[in-house]
């Protein structure tokens, strides 16, 4: 596949770490290196696989893990007086982490009180077919959040259902355009149901490729109502230039 998508307008390798913490439940001052660079790597496995452009700092972080792993794993030196205390190893990377968490946080605080209005999303029904309900709050998802769900997918469907043999011609520009048609007619779309749609391995992936593009040129935008739960894709909102 020659296609290539460009990650640096999504996140960033700390935002992937974030993620499997929150991911695991894990604590952020007591991370596991073994489980969180085995974690980690897959994800960089699966992100080659699918031609996605990898920054540097992806790898750099990759080797710091590894390099924090490793040290875990030596035995504490003992000295006259008994064992030497060191200062953890993850010392560091957990400074990293909290400090990019913080920075984070106030930077989709500020942003939603910009465009508060822009980024809620709101049901496109008319008044008088809105049931008597609040309206589910909707979370923005992420592309790991994705790539997650599209790993899923793959590994509960038949591996018959997954052959190389390339009978259907597809492009990128065709599945972009398909997604953007059946948006037109239901409104939202299921990404689980998209990937299912797919019939060989090469248009399971394309139907991936196309939603990151589209994410990426800001036509699309992928929610969930809960953490980890199911995600659908919404066209995205134009800001009004009225006033």
């Amino acid at each position: 596949m020659s296609y290539e998508v460009k990650l640096d307008i999504f996140e960033g390798p700390l935002d992937l770490l974030l993620y499997l913490i929150r991911k695991n439940e894990l604590d952020i001052y007591n991370i596991p290196m073994a489980l969180i660079t085995e974690q980690y790597l897959e994800h960089l496995e699966m992100m080659k696989a699918l031609n996605l452009d990898l920054a540097g700092e992806y790898l750099v972080l990759a080797a710091t893990l590894i390099h924090i792993k490793s040290r875990m794993l030596l035995p504490v030196e003992e000295g006259p007086a008994g064992p030497e205390e060191e200062q953890d190893p993850r010392a560091e990377l957990v400074r990293q982490l909290l400090e990019y968490q913080a920075f984070k946080e106030a930077a989709l605080s500020l942003d939603k009180r910009r465009v508060l209005d822009r980024d809620v999303f709101k049901r496109v029904v008319p008044v008088d077919e809105v049931p008597d309900e609040p309206e589910e709050a909707m979370m923005e998802v992420s592309l790991f959040e994705l790539i997650e769900a599209f790993k899923q997918v793959v590994g509960r469907m038949d591996k018959e259902d997954l052959l190389e043999i390339d009978t259907e011609r597809i492009s990128l520009s065709d599945r972009i355009n398909e997604i953007l048609e059946e948006l037109e007619r239901e409104k939202s779309l299921s990404f689980t149901d998209l990937l299912k749609a797919g019939r060989t391995r090469k248009s399971i992936i394309y139907t991936l490729l196309a939603i990151l593009e589209l994410m990426k040129m800001r036509v699309v935008r992928a929610f969930q109502s809960d953490p980890f739960g199911p995600i659908r894709i919404f066209p995205a909102v134009e800001e009004s230039t009225d006033g």
